[in-house]
């Protein structure tokens, strides 16, 4: 099996004389702000253009580029269909011109000509747009598993399709979190530090538990190439910043035992068979670790590269209407029949949220599920405000773009604060801006409400963690705590998605309404 790593969470499979291309990525992203790091501009593209398998693991815009899939590959290519509740990755490629699928079952095998593969999905609304999925791919002779940035909880499925030979998994921070908040710097300080350390506790969960013969970081981080962004990358091995690199992850896997990481890049060339695994640098061993050595120099030659593109992005949006009422009047038409059809979601959303583009602000309102224009008093009252250009604002509703997450989040381009903790809800309300997505979303959070009140499952199997007895599974979304908790100072942190539990109450320190179940030993 040859593969070669097209950049970030990309690869290109060629075996049995067949071929796969996954998750494509070349062009900017969320308003100019991601980039692949490292570049790939110089890849030869005529190489993967034509592929007898095509698989996109999830919607965000760092595997699914839009503009490369219309532009470079080829429609006639079979497309492999994760298993997800809704039809939007189909839709999406539908759109582009892509007419042959592959529909999967989650963990089951499907045999290609020359190829045998499975692909394992995640389906809460947290996962991805609704959705996130890892493929194993087998040639009969080598296995490999391209987990990318997918969380999953339960890996006894893909224990199940291995051993595997190469597991390519994410490691380094791909979200706005906490950099954006308005916070103190030594609280901020803190925040990142910790989000750093239980993403490599995640992936040397996964590393340990897949124990691949050999493992490949990628999937991460992105470069961010504008100015106001560039502060973002690690460019000194920050302890930090949750932008962890190639190199950082490898001696980090060094320092906990694990001697099986091996660097490749855009570009690199893999070769696997019973017995050898190889790689291949491009262009050479020096020019990838030079990329590292002065890792700023590189980023600042990258960004005069992309300077053209960078520019284009945030200029070419729409401008805003001269009236602000004509705005609110388009979100309160949008938003408030949305509001209407979601009670639970309406009532797990809390107080009032405020989008604040300087010029003026919109409330939603989920208790009284209205849309209105902000009044003097409702910047301090909010329980949750995001602040932003209203350039962007009008851009979202002018294209009535369904997952803010996945455009206007992800971006960074925006500041925010909060009242109180995380509320999950709130992030899962502007992914699902749509009738269907936000009827998916209103269903998932009343069926687990039912389940709540019922006790079903609530306490489970019990585990012993600190001097406590607590419920095996994460209340969040069902982790195993056995394997992804951590304890430090009475505190139960979940590394899957961060969420910490005072052990002597059970309550959750991070996010409403996720309460553990936790009584002493003894």
């Amino acid at each position: 099996m040859r593969i070669v790593i097209t950049g970030h969470a990309g690869l290109f499979v060629e075996a049995n004389g067949r071929t796969l291309l996954c998750d494509p990525w070349f062009n900017g992203a969320y308003f100019g702000s991601w980039f692949p790091f490292p570049d790939n501009a110089d890849l030869d593209l005529e190489r993967i253009s034509s592929p007898d398998y095509l698989y996109i693991s999830h919607l965000h815009k760092d595997h699914f580029d839009a503009r490369f899939l219309a532009e470079h590959v080829d429609k006639a290519t079979t497309v492999l269909l994760p298993d997800f509740p809704l039809d939007d990755l189909q839709d999406a490629l539908e759109a582009l011109g892509f007419s042959n699928f592959v529909a999967t079952q989650s963990g089951r095998r499907v045999d290609l000509d020359g190829l045998r593969v499975a692909i394992a999905t995640t389906t809460s609304v947290a996962d991805g747009p609704i959705g996130d999925s890892a493929l194993v791919v087998d040639d009969g002779k080598t296995r490999i598993l391209d987990q990318n940035d997918c969380h999953l909880r339960d890996l006894s499925a893909l224990r199940a399709l291995g051993p595997y030979d190469v597991h390519f998994l994410q490691y380094s921070g791909a979200i706005w979190y906490p950099m954006v908040y308005r916070w103190e710097e030594a609280k901020m300080d803190e925040l990142a530090r910790d989000k750093r350390v239980r993403q490599g506790q995640r992936a040397m969960h996964y590393i340990r538990e897949v124990d691949a013969a050999h493992v490949v970081p990628f999937a991460g981080p992105p470069a961010f190439l504008d100015d106001p962004l560039f502060g973002l990358n690690d460019l000194d091995e920050d302890p930090a910043s949750i932008f962890q690199d190639q190199p950082s992850f490898l001696r980090l896997l060094e320092e906990h035992g694990i001697e099986r990481g091996c660097l490749a890049v855009a570009g690199s060339e893999i070769e696997v068979v019973p017995g050898r695994f190889e790689v291949f640098h491009h262009p050479s061993s020096a020019a990838v670790e030079a990329i590292f050595a002065d890792k700023g120099a590189y980023l600042r030659s990258y960004q005069q590269r992309r300077r053209a593109e960078i520019a284009a992005a945030l200029p070419a949006l729409p401008e805003p209407p001269p009236d602000p009422g004509e705005t609110v009047a388009r979100l309160a038409g949008w938003f408030e029949p949305l509001l209407a059809t979601a009670p639970s979601v309406r009532a797990a959303m809390g107080g009032t949220i405020l989008l604040d583009v300087a010029r003026f602000g919109v409330v939603i309102d989920p208790g009284e599920g209205r849309v209105r224009q902000a009044g003097p008093d409702d910047a301090g009252s909010a329980d949750h405000a995001f602040f932003f250009e209203e350039a962007l604002l009008h851009s979202l509703v002018e294209r009535r773009v369904e997952d803010w997450v996945n455009e206007l989040f992800l971006s960074c381009r925006f500041e925010a604060t909060r009242q109180g903790e995380y509320n999950e809800t709130v992030f899962s309300f502007f992914k699902c801006l749509s009738a269907r997505r936000m009827a998916y979303l209103e269903a998932s959070l009343a069926l687990a409400a039912r389940t709540h009140e019922r006790g079903d499952g609530a306490r489970g199997e019990l585990w012993h963690a600190g001097g406590y007895l607590v419920q095996r599974r994460c209340p969040h979304l069902g982790a195993d705590l056995s394997k992804f908790g951590h304890v430090e100072d009475g505190v139960l942190t979940c590394s899957l998605h961060g969420n910490r539990y005072d052990l002597a109450t059970g309550r959750c320190l991070t996010a409403e309404g996720f309460d553990l179940f936790s009584v002493p030993a003894s």
